[in-house]
């Protein structure tokens, strides 16, 4: 559930920041594009945080 709602938020102000952008810019506000480019930052914040979270099972045994 918590993904979801990272990817959730991920897209709502990817929209927000790429329609400011584009009006900053003078460029047109491409919808699409900004889903795309979101939704892979999203999927970015959430490999990060999967792979930073540190093993238990690991961390006892190098100790």
């Amino acid at each position: 559930m918590r993904y979801t709602i990272v990817v959730l938020w991920t897209l709502i102000i990817g929209q927000l920041v790429g329609y400011i952008g584009g009006a900053l810019n003078h460029q047109a506000y491409n919808p699409v594009t900004t889903f795309i480019v979101s939704l892979i930052a999203g999927l970015l914040v959430i490999l990060i945080g999967f792979i930073a979270i540190p093993d238990k099972k690991k961390a006892t045994a190098q100790k």
